[in-house]
C-alpha cells in the first residue's frame, strides 16, 4: 500500500531469503569467502552458523548462485528427522529412487552411493546443505559423516553445508562428534552488522526496490540501529513497520519517533540480539533508555550502553 507512495517497486525489506537484497559486508564477503574455499576443497563439510535473523539463509542462496552449472545441490530445511528419513530426505533432494515400503539405512545408502559415483563419473559435483543444524542429532550426524567416506583418492564425492545457530558449535564439541569436527574444512560465525553497516544496509534495500532518495533521517537510523543492534531480520521488521506507519501519517520522512513507536508494534517482546541476551529482559526498561539515547543526539550527551 506504501510502494507508490515512496517511489518503489516492491517491498524492500521483506524477511523472504531474496539473494537480489544480499547486502555484502565484510562479514558477509568474509563468510561468502569461507564457504567458497571451503567448497573448493577435497574436504567433506563446511559449517556456517550465526545468532537468528543474521543473514545465514540469504548468504546460502547467493552461494547456490555462484556454484557451477555442473552442480547438484539439495537441501535440507528441517533436519529433526531419524536416521533412516534423513537419507530418504537426501534421496528425495537429488531425485534418487527407491522402494519406500522395503527402505533401510543400507538400501538407502548404496542408492546414495550410485548415485554420487555417477555424478562424479559425468564430471559433476554434489553438494547438500542443511539449514538448522543446530537441530540434527549426534546419531544423525554420525550418519553424515559415514556418506562423507565416499570418495576417491582424490576427493569426497559429498560436500556437506552446515547451517545453524550458535548451538552447532556446541553440538559438535561433543566428544563422539569429534571425527566430524576434524573433517570441517571452513567454518565462520556470522556476527550481526555494525552500525555503519547497518545504515548502509538499509539504503542499499531501499535502493535495489527503486528508491534513490533518502526516507530515514540520521537519528531515525540510530535509532534503528540501538533497537534491532544490528540483526537483518529485526532490521527488515522495524523498517517495514515504519513505511507503513509514515504512509499512515502521510509522512515523506521517517524520523526517530517513528521508529520508537514502530518498534513497539513490531519487533517481539523479548532481547533483540546477542549482545543484550539475557534470560529475564524485556522492552519494557529498553524503551526509556533508548527514548533517553535519540534525546541525546539532539542534546550533545552521550551515553555509554
Amino acid at each position: 500500500m506504501y510502494l507508490s507512495y515512496f517511489g518503489l517497486s516492491e517491498k524492500p525489506f521483506s524477511i523472504a531469503p531474496n539473494p537480489q537484497y544480499l547486502f555484502l559486508s565484510e562479514r558477509h564477503k568474509e563468510a561468502l569467502a569461507h564457504l567458497t574455499y571451503g567448497l573448493g576443497e577435497a574436504g567433506g563439510f563446511v559449517l556456517l552458523t550465526g545468532e537468528v535473523g543474521t543473514g545465514k539463509t540469504t548468504l546460502t542462496r547467493s552461494l547456490q548462485d555462484q556454484l557451477p552449472e555442473n552442480t547438484q545441490v539439495a537441501l535440507i530445511y528441517n533436519p529433526a528427522l531419524s536416521e533412516l528419513e534423513l537419507l530418504a530426505s537426501i534421496c528425495d533432494g537429488f531425485s534418487i529412487g527407491y522402494d519406500e515400503q522395503n527402505a533401510t539405512l543400507k538400501t538407502l545408502t548404496d542408492a546414495i552411493k550410485k548415485h554420487l559415483e555417477a555424478n562424479h563419473a559425468s564430471g559433476g559435483h554434489t553438494i547438500l546443505i542443511i539449514d538448522e543444524a543446530q537441530l540434527l542429532s549426534p546419531d544423525v550426524l554420525e550418519q553424515l559423516r559415514l556418506l562423507t567416506n565416499i570418495e576417491t583418492n582424490h576427493k569426497k564425492l559429498l560436500q556437506i553445508v552446515l547451517i545453524g545457530q550458535p548451538e552447532l558449535n556446541d553440538l559438535l564439541k561433543r566428544n563422539e562428534l569429534r571425527q566430524l569436527a576434524q573433517r570441517i574444512t571452513a567454518r565462520y560465525h556470522l556476527l550481526p552488522l555494525t552500525q555503519g553497516q547497518t545504515f548502509a544496509y538499509v539504503k542499499h534495500r531501499l535502493y535495489v526496490a527503486g528508491c534513490d532518495r533518502t526516507i530515514f533521517t540520521q537519528d531515525a537510523l540510530k535509532a534503528l540501529y540501538l533497537l534491532t543492534m544490528g540483526v537483518p531480520r529485526l532490521v527488515n521488521l522495524l523498517c517495514e513497520r515504519c513505511l507503513v506507519g509514515a504512509f499512515s501519517k502521510q509522512l515523506m520522512m521517517i524520523d526517530s519517533d517513528i521508529v520508537m513507536r514502530s518498534a513497539q508494534e513490531a519487533l517481539p517482546p523479548t532481547t533483540l540480539s546477542s549482545e543484550l541476551k539475557t534470560d529475564k529482559t524485556s522492552y519494557h526498561w529498553l524503551f526509556p533508555v533508548a527514548f533517553l539515547v535519540v534525546l541525546s543526539m539532539g542534546i550533545g550527551l552521550s551515553f555509554i550502553f
